[in-house]
């Protein structure tokens, strides 16, 4: 496969990844705000920034954190480049010049999803109207997933789909935990409160994760029980360990391919290391900022890897 290629459906569904976890972060944040007064809710509002890397962004454009401002910053505004109407854009991008590469029915999903949320976030985002956007985001990235799993060879391009797909879920996954252990929770004393519970049921929400983490925990919510879940179990298809362990197959399948491992191949098994044989008390005891962290780094040291590897720039 041409580097240019690989690069397209790598970045096309890398995209289309992050435009559903932004719009499961933005729905979980509105839940969030409208249960608490202004003040609470104009943290929430700057939590989901922070998240996305997009707060400076942000504070140069508003001057407040309206929940409206912030959702339509974050989906559609010409002043953030990182919006979800621009990443479905590039995502179509990727998949017209790759169209040789993919099927008729992953084009048509994402040129129709594209059309579909061009139109829907032609004008400013209002409460009225924030939940049908969030829900249109989400099912055409669910459509166009689907095209895929349903209709693409299990090939070199299907390799490199998945491979971006698990690569900015696990990294979404982590961002979304260290935020709220972090930076969210506004004081010590206020673990274990009505408010810290709310806030860890926010981050299952943001993740799709609640009614899965419910039926295995029934009427727990504390730190270390969904730590374990968004990390290590791998039966769920958003925790840090399911991502990593289907981007280790599709590595494998490429290397059968190429009769050959590169340096992605290496960085993955380092970082399986941080992983594998890990529990929740020993990424607790070394600090569940800094493992968060190091996981961060590594995950886009991965990314660069697979670039440098396949001849694509990252």
């Amino acid at each position: 496969m041409l580097g240019r290629v690989a690069h397209g459906i790598f970045w096309m569904y890398r995209y289309l990844e992050r435009a559903e976890n932004t719009a499961r972060l933005l729905a979980a944040g509105q839940r969030m705000a409208l249960t608490r007064g202004d003040e609470m809710a104009d943290q929430e509002w700057k939590s989901i920034l922070t998240t996305l890397g997009l707060r400076q962004a942000y504070e140069e454009h508003y001057d407040d954190f309206d929940g409206a401002h912030v959702c339509d910053f974050v989906l559609r505004s010409k002043h953030n480049p990182e919006s979800v109407l621009s990443m479905v854009e590039r995502a179509r991008t990727n998949a017209r010049a790759c169209r040789s590469a993919i099927t008729a029915e992953v084009w048509e999903a994402v040129n129709e999803g594209w059309m579909t949320l061009r139109d829907l976030l032609a004008r400013p985002v209002r409460n009225s109207n924030l939940n049908m956007s969030l829900g249109a985001i989400r099912r055409e990235s669910t459509l166009a997933r689907g095209a895929s799993h349903g209709s693409m060879l299990r090939n070199e391009t299907y390799s490199f789909a998945r491979l971006g797909t698990f690569l900015e879920r696990a990294d979404n996954t982590a961002r979304i935990l260290d935020v709220k252990y972090y930076l969210l929770l506004p004081s010590l004393s206020y673990v274990g409160t009505p408010l810290d519970t709310g806030q860890w049921d926010n981050v299952l929400r943001a993740l799709a994760a609640e009614r899965a983490y419910r039926w295995l925990n029934a009427g727990r919510m504390d730190a270390r029980s969904i730590a374990d879940f968004l990390i290590l179990d791998e039966r769920f298809p958003r925790s840090l360990a399911f991502c990593y362990t289907a981007m280790r197959g599709n590595l494998g399948e490429l290397a059968k391919l190429h009769g050959a491992e590169g340096k992605s191949h290496e960085t993955m098994r380092e970082a399986d290391f941080r992983l594998t044989g890990k529990t929740v008390e020993d990424i607790f005891d070394q600090g569940l900022h800094q493992f968060l962290l190091e996981f961060i780094a590594g995950n886009q040291a991965l990314a660069g890897a697979i670039a440098e590897d396949y001849r694509f720039v990252s």
